[in-house]
């Protein structure tokens, strides 16, 4: 796949179509996001979202480090890392609902760390001011993958690292036949019930078989200017840590 390509929810036709169709999809399923998250993957996201954190300290370990959440939601990923740092993080996401949602959880932990509405692909961050950035489960619903890449590139100091966490198809054919049936057949029916929005659970498992499989998606992050890439994957290839240096 071409890192050119983003996504493309049905029945849409450019990418200005497609960044406004997920906006509205996600401001519906806002209010039960989180517990769609935990129940749909037994709480298992909690893990994966600790998982990135911890290989990332010996860049949240340094003094006055400025990390930035993009995509970030409800804020999950922004707490953790606001925890493992010595300053608040940034969050931003371009789903003012999310953020309201996000807002709450901070407030009643009181939290610190400042968020921002902004789409993910036209950061208002100057260049190479972020030490690192991270993205849980939304970049595969830019409308530009080669925009995105590009906008954390550039946002990245010298050394810095963006790390990609998102679901992908687990390597293994027979463990993929049965996950595939589990994200089209059973997923949808409890996440459309429980949501309200039976098209967002439609959608969000196909965003994840047409999203590039981890090994494209590292040569991506290389084509576009990463200087390092890793990835790891974890719960037998459901989803797979991108971590790319500058």
């Amino acid at each position: 796949m071409s890192i050119s390509s983003g996504t493309t929810p049905e029945g849409t036709q450019t990418e200005e179509e497609a960044s406004r169709w997920v906006r509205g999809m996600f401001s519906e399923v806002a209010p039960r996001y989180d517990l769609l998250n935990h129940l749909l993957s037994a709480n298992i996201d909690k893990y994966w979202r600790n998982q990135t954190v911890a290989r990332l300290k010996p860049y949240l370990n340094k003094p006055d480090v400025k990390a930035l959440d993009i995509c970030c939601g409800t804020g999950d990923m922004t707490i953790l890392l606001e925890k493992a740092t010595s300053v608040p993080a940034l969050g931003s996401d371009f789903c003012h609902p999310m953020l309201i949602e996000a807002g709450n959880k901070f407030a009643a932990g009181r939290l610190k760390s400042p968020l921002f509405e902004a789409d993910g692909l036209r950061l208002p961050l100057r260049d190479c001011s972020v030490d690192v950035v991270t993205v849980a489960f939304g970049f595969r619903n830019f409308a530009n993958y080669r925009q995105g890449i590009e906008e954390m590139l550039r946002i990245l100091k010298p050394g810095g690292v963006a790390a990609v966490l998102e679901f992908t198809q687990p390597p293994n054919a027979a463990f993929r036949s049965v996950y595939n049936f589990y994200s089209t057949k059973v997923l949808p029916i409890i996440g459309g019930v429980i949501s309200g929005s039976p098209k967002a659970y439609k959608y969000l498992p196909e965003s994840v078989r047409k999203f590039p499989a981890a090994p494209e998606l590292a040569q991506d992050l290389s084509a576009a200017g990463f200087r390092t890439v890793q990835y790891h994957y974890m719960t037998f290839g459901v989803v797979a840590l991108h971590i790319a240096a500058k």
